[in-house]
């Protein structure tokens, strides 16, 4: 009997433990949002990367993970506008709308509670910096498209560091709110150092920075151009930049993940997650030098293209790895393809494509059956079909072939899609280090802000 009160005393006592560790603040504080990224993206990367680059993901190794839902106020499917600001913010709110409830009051972020605490903030993404989930951590705005608008949120914020994409609108006249090019204006009225591209090496500590890849549009995807600066050089500046006694919180987000999903074009995201894991493995050198002071959060705001790892086409068998492939996205066969027929003209055939088909996806239309690219019949039929649509007679498609191609391409590689939008399904939060443990189980996505906010207090 004794022995029974004994064991239930210690177990009263763990989890008050666990309950003041979970309370407790830490100093170091990463949140990594991967767009667009649920479990079938995590599952295929990670198949695709035991196979052929002989390891997995670190994000899928991480000691406490949490199955998370990700709804909207309004909305079964979330927008990352909606869902932004519920990791961020803590609360649900309607689709398109950035830092603010349904109600359209103003809410607060963890970042805001994290820099009134006295931590230094971080921003990082791989697409624009007024981009919606990057925003929802410091605008406050009735319609994510208010890029201009967003944009001085982004100044007004005083958060220390913003790296990796450009910004949408940056010199936006028309706007109400114009008070000139942001970046000069985020110089010479804010007080910001400015770096472009290779640029980030320069920036020192001590004064608060804007660093992009280029001023306008988004980084470029891993897999047409992987040389530096990536997510993860911008993840280690950030970290140098940032750190100080009373540490800091660092957002960083793997924004084209979300896009080539949308295009259903499985090779381009997992070699974005790839890159994304890098910056998650940079942030945790970092952990293991502060063990129990820094703390790691993984998740995504939402799931795109409604991915399927199985295609009826190849029953059983997965062939993840023949997405390697792939050399290029599918943002950039459109444009390859779109040059080669201007060169030709009239005059283009499905002859002339052939071979950027096999360039770019690897496609066989040879003779050896064994060739597990090669292009059957019944694939060559629809990609003559698709090419007529998209290059002859007057009712001509966008792009009918090119989507054709990249379909026919994922279905060799056991891969399937269900939609081009997002889907309601849920993802995952992975953690390690400090607090960790309270990121387990089941959770909906504004219980992150809400466990982050007293962590960073």
């Amino acid at each position: 009997m004794r022995g029974g009160f004994y064991k239930f005393v210690a177990v009263l006592l763990t989890a008050a433990f666990c309950a003041v560790g979970a309370n407790a603040a830490v100093k170091y504080v990463f949140l990594f949002i991967g767009d667009g990224m649920s479990v079938p993206q995590r599952m295929m990367t990670e198949e695709f990367s035991r196979e052929v680059n002989g390891g997995g993901l670190y994000i899928n190794s991480m000691p406490f993970q949490a199955i998370t839902t990700t709804r909207a106020f309004d909305s079964f499917i979330t927008d990352s506008a909606a869902s932004g600001t519920a990791i961020a913010c803590g609360a649900k709110t309607r689709n398109g709308r950035l830092g603010v409830d349904a109600d359209g009051k103003k809410l607060v972020s963890v970042a805001e509670v994290a820099r009134d605490s006295g931590k230094k903030v971080g921003i990082i993404t791989s697409v624009t910096l007024n981009h919606a989930t990057p925003a929802a951590f410091y605008a406050h705005n009735d319609n994510r498209g208010n890029a201009y608008e967003i944009a001085l949120d982004m100044l007004e914020s005083g958060f220390d560091f913003f790296g990796g994409g450009g910004l949408d609108g940056r010199n936006n006249k028309d706007s109400k709110s114009y008070k000139g090019e942001i970046y000069d204006v985020a110089q010479k009225e804010y007080g910001y150092a400015f770096a472009e591209n290779m640029g980030l090496a320069s920036l020192e500590k001590g004064k608060k920075a804007i660093a992009v890849r280029q001023k306008d549009g988004a980084m470029p995807y891993a897999i047409d151009d992987d040389s530096s600066p990536t997510l993860a050089d911008y993840t280690q500046k950030g970290i140098e930049l940032l750190d100080n006694p009373k540490g800091f919180f660092m957002m960083v987000e793997g924004g084209k993940i979300d896009w080539m999903c949308h295009a259903n074009d499985a090779a381009t995201t997992l070699r974005d997650v790839i890159e994304f894991d890098k910056a998650v493995k940079v942030a945790y050198e970092f952990a293991k030098k502060h063990p129990k002071e820094t703390l790691i959060v993984v998740t995504g705001d939402h799931e795109t293209g409604g991915l399927t790892l199985g295609f009826a086409g190849t029953g059983y068998q997965s062939f993840i790895s023949r997405l390697a492939a792939q050399t290029c996205s599918f943002d950039t066969f459109k444009h390859r393809l779109g040059e080669l027929a201007k060169n030709r003209g009239e005059e283009f055939s499905f002859e002339d494509a052939k071979p950027l088909l096999t360039e770019c996806f690897g496609f066989y239309f040879g003779d050896d059956r064994d060739n597990p690219m090669r292009v059957r019949s019944a694939e060559k039929k629809q990609l003559e079909e698709a090419f007529d649509r998209q290059f002859k007679g007057e009712n001509r498609s966008h792009s009918a072939f090119a989507v054709t191609a990249l379909k026919c391409f994922n279905n060799k590689a056991s891969i399937g899609w269900t939609s081009d939008a997002h889907t309601a399904l849920p993802v995952i939060t992975s953690a390690y280090g400090a607090g960790a443990e309270t990121f387990s189980g089941a959770i909906d996505n504004t219980d992150i802000s809400k466990k982050l906010k007293k962590l960073v207090k």
